[in-house]
C-alpha cells in the first residue's frame, strides 16, 4: 500500500532534485538555445551575404525580439508559475484556468505587438539608433520578421505551460523543429536565392510558425488537466494573478530592450567620433550580446527548469526541497558561465571570423568588447538565477527589483556616465561594472531569503 501511494506522488515532491533538475533543465536549456540561435543564424548568414551594414541591421532590430521575449516570459513563466503552485496545493481545478487563460493571453498579446510594430516600424527604428545606412536593411527585416510575432511568442511563452505540465521534452522539440527548418530556409533563402535580410526573416518567420502549431496543438491535449473551451476565457482576477507573478521575467526582458536601444544609440553616437565609425561598434557589440546569449540561454534553461520543482515544493512546504534546487541551480550556471569566460578571453577573434569578415579596426574593437565587456561573464548567472527563483515562490515584487538591477538601476546610468569621460570605451566599461554590482545584490537577497525560509521551516516542525 505504501510503496502504490509513493508511485502515485508527484515526482516534484519526492523524486531526487538532481535528476529532477536534469529532466527539466536539459530541455529547457536545448529550448532555450534553440531560440537563441534564430537571431544567431540570421547574422552568421547576414554577415556572409550582406556584411557589417547586415550585421548592425539585425542587431538594430533585436529590441523587438526582447519585446517578444518579454509577453512570452509575462504570460508564460506567470503562467507556469502559477499552475505549479495551485498544484501545489491541491487545487487542480483552479490550475486548469491558470494553464488555459495563459495560452490565450499569449496569443493576444503577439497579435498586438505585430500590429503596432507595423503601424509604427519608421518612427521606432529611428528610436531604436538606426543610422542612414543601416535604417533600409533593418526595415527590410522586421516589416517580415513582425509578421511572425504572435507565433514567436506563443511558441515561446507556451514551452514554459508545456514543461509545466511535466512535458519538457515536447517544449524542447517545439523549439528545435522551428530552428532546424529557419536554418535550412536561411542557407536557401540568403545563401542560394541570394534574397538577402527579407530572406533571413522569411526563414525565421516560417520555423516560428511550425513550431506555434505544435504548441496549439498541445495545448488542447495537455495531460495534468484537461483543458476546456472556458478555460481559454481570460478572467480579469487570473490574468492579473499571472500577470503579477510574471511581472519579473517581464521586465527583465524589458530592461534589456531598453538597454539594447539605450546602447545602439551611444554606440552609433560615439562611433561617429571615434576611428570605428557609426556601424562597426554596432555590429561588433551586436555579435558580442548575441554570442553571450548562448550562454545566457544556458543559464536562463537551468533557472526554467528548477521554477517547476521549487514552485511545487514551495508550495507543499517542502522547503529544503527548494534550498537544494536553487543550489544546484547556482552550481551549475556557475560552472558554464566559467567556461565561457575563458574561451571569450582566449578566443575572441576566431569567434567573430564565424559572422564575416571585417576591418583592422572592426577586431580590434570587437576583441575589446569580449574581453572587457564580458569580463564578469561567470557571474551573471547569479541574477536571472535567483531572480527566477523568487518568481517561482510567488514573490514577485523581489524577483522584479531583482531582474531591474543589472539593466536598469546600474547598466543605463553608467551608461550615460562612463563614456562621458572615456568615449567609446566608457561603453565597454558599464558591462562588467553592472555584472558585478547586480551579482552582489543577488548574492544579498538570496541569503536574506533562505534565513526566511529557515524561520519557515521551524514554525512547521
Amino acid at each position: 500500500m505504501k510503496e502504490e501511494l509513493k508511485s502515485s506522488e508527484n515526482p516534484l515532491k519526492s523524486e531526487p532534485i538532481f535528476r529532477l533538475m536534469v529532466r527539466f533543465s536539459v530541455p529547457s536549456i536545448l529550448g532555450m538555445l534553440v531560440s537563441s540561435l534564430y537571431n544567431i543564424v540570421d547574422q552568421l548568414f547576414i554577415g556572409h551575404a550582406v556584411g557589417i551594414d547586415g550585421n548592425a541591421a539585425t542587431n538594430i532590430a533585436f529590441p523587438f525580439t526582447t519585446a517578444c521575449a518579454a509577453f512570452a516570459l509575462l504570460f508564460g513563466i506567470g503562467g507556469a508559475s502559477c499552475f505549479n503552485l495551485t498544484m501545489g496545493r491541491g487545487d487542480k481545478k483552479q490550475a486548469g484556468f491558470f494553464a488555459g487563460n495563459s495560452f490565450a493571453l499569449l496569443a493576444v498579446s503577439g497579435v498586438l505587438l505585430s500590429i503596432l510594430t507595423l503601424i509604427f516600424i519608421d518612427p521606432i527604428l529611428d528610436l531604436f539608433g538606426a543610422s542612414a545606412g543601416v535604417l533600409p536593411l533593418a526595415k527590410s527585416y522586421v516589416s517580415v520578421t513582425a509578421l511572425g510575432f504572435p507565433f514567436l511568442v506563443l511558441t515561446t511563452g507556451g514551452g514554459h505551460l508545456i514543461r509545466a505540465d511535466g512535458n519538457p521534452k515536447m517544449a524542447m522539440i517545439c523549439n528545435i523543429v522551428g530552428a532546424v527548418i529557419n536554418t535550412v530556409l536561411d542557407a536557401l533563402f540568403v545563401m542560394v536565392f541570394q534574397w538577402g535580410m527579407k530572406g533571413a526573416a522569411w526563414a525565421t518567420v516560417i520555423g516560428q510558425v511550425v513550431s506555434s502549431v505544435i504548441v496549439v496543438v498541445y495545448a488542447f491535449n495537455y495531460k495534468t488537466v484537461s483543458l476546456k473551451k472556458e478555460h481559454f476565457i481570460i478572467k480579469a482576477f487570473t490574468a492579473k494573478r499571472i500577470a503579477s507573478i510574471g511581472m519579473a521575467s517581464f521586465f527583465n526582458q524589458i530592461a534589456i530592450g531598453i538597454v539594447q536601444v539605450v546602447l545602439n544609440n551611444s554606440l552609433e553616437y560615439y562611433g561617429e567620433m571615434s576611428k570605428y565609425g557609426a556601424s562597426e561598434p554596432i555590429a561588433c557589440c551586436g555579435i558580442v550580446m548575441k554570442v553571450n546569449m548562448i550562454v545566457f540561454a544556458i543559464v536562463i534553461g537551468i533557472a526554467q527548469g528548477t521554477q517547476p520543482i521549487e514552485s511545487f515544493n514551495y508550495g507543499a512546504k517542502n522547503y529544503d526541497r527548494v534550498r537544494k534546487a536553487y543550489k544546484l541551480a547556482v552550481i551549475s550556471g556557475a560552472g558554464i558561465s566559467i567556461v565561457a569566460f575563458f574561451l571569450f578571453q582566449l578566443f575572441p577573434d576566431k569567434i567573430l571570423s564565424l559572422f564575416g569578415s571585417g576591418t583592422d579596426t572592426y577586431y580590434e574593437l570587437g576583441e575589446k568588447f569580449f574581453k572587457i565587456y564580458l569580463f564578469f561573464t561567470w557571474l551573471n548567472c547569479l541574477q536571472p538565477i535567483t531572480s527566477t527563483f523568487f518568481t517561482s515562490i510567488g514573490k514577485p515584487i523581489k524577483g522584479v527589483f531583482l531582474s531591474l538591477t543589472r539593466q536598469i538601476i546600474f547598466f543605463i546610468p553608467l551608461l550615460l556616465i562612463l563614456p562621458h569621460y572615456f568615449q567609446i570605451y566608457g561603453i565597454i566599461y558599464t558591462a562588467p561594472t553592472a555584472d558585478l554590482l547586480s551579482a552582489t545584490v543577488a548574492i544579498s537577497m538570496a541569503l536574506f531569503e533562505f534565513k526566511n525560509i529557515k524561520k519557515l521551516e521551524m514554525e512547521n516542525k
